[in-house]
This record gives C-alpha cells, structure tokens and sequence, in this order.
C-alpha cells in the first residue's frame, strides 16, 4: 500500500463540478492499493501517519515537531491506483501491480475507517470516479509511504 502524503492548509475533491470532500488544515493522503496488500498494511500506514511528526510546534519555532493527532488536524484521502504503477519498460505506464478494484475498494474503505477510529476527522473522495483534487500543500511538505517499507528490519 502506497499514500503519498501531503501536509495541507486546505484541500478538496471535486467530483462533477461537485465538492465530495473538503478538509482545512491537516494531511492530504493519496492512497494506492497493491496486489497482496491487507489489513497489516492499513494498520502500519494509520498508525505512521496519525503520529508522524510533519506539522510546526504551536510556536513555530521547530517545522517538523507535531503529528495529526496532536493538532487535531483533518485528513483528506482520495483513491489513487495509478500510485503502485511501473514506469520502466516503454511509454505508458503498466498497472500490473494495482490491486483489482473490488478489493482495493474494500481495503481503501477500511483505511478510511481505521483513521477514523483514530480520531481523526476524515473526508473523502468517490472511489473510481474521475476526480478534480485541488491540494495548498503548506511548506511544500510531501512524503512517500509505503507500508512494505515499514515492515523491513532497521539497519543500524
């Protein structure tokens, strides 16, 4: 499972010129599901993502001191399946690697679920749909996770 994190003032999903979801400060969260992903990778990814510190102390004085939780911020996540994709071979990209939709569905829904048990208000957009995702990245701050990553022994 792939979410490519966006810390943000502000962001929304628009689906037919219409607002699905809008959240103001917290964390834009673009989620791609892989073949073989379960319910271990959504576990490993909320609990990263809920405590990562990626937010500026109350004074400003330190960038990266306060998680999600801490702030009380708001998460917007959107379905993302061209994030698993391989780029490699040739000029369009393979999809190989995406999880078949009715699956991805149901892992992508219970992410959501699983940030919301948190307590983190979360808002979303309409899985499939073609949608208009409108992003003020605050800093810019962007991040990569990947819940394989999270699984592999330190080094060191």
């Amino acid at each position: 499972m792939i979410a490519l994190l966006q810390r943000v003032s502000s962001s929304k999903v628009e689906v037919d010129g219409k607002v699905v979801g809008q959240i103001g400060r917290g964390i834009n969260i673009l989620l791609g599901v892989e073949k073989g992903d379960g319910e271990s990778d959504i576990d490993l990814l909320v609990e990263k993502i809920v405590n990562l510190r990626i937010f500026p102390s109350e004074d400003g004085k330190k960038d990266f001191d306060r998680s999600l939780l801490e702030i009380g911020g708001e998460a917007l996540v959107v379905s993302q399946f061209t994030l698993p994709a391989s780029l490699r071979k040739g000029r369009r990209p393979s999809f190989d690697r995406a999880e078949e939709p009715r699956r991805a569905k149901e892992l992508y829904e219970k992410f959501v679920q699983a940030l919301r048990e948190k307590g983190i208000k979360v808002e979303t957009g309409i899985f499939g749909a073609d949608m208009k995702v409108y992003i003020e990245n605050d800093g810019p701050v962007t991040f990569i996770l990947r819940s394989e990553d999270l699984k592999k022994p330190r080094r060191g």
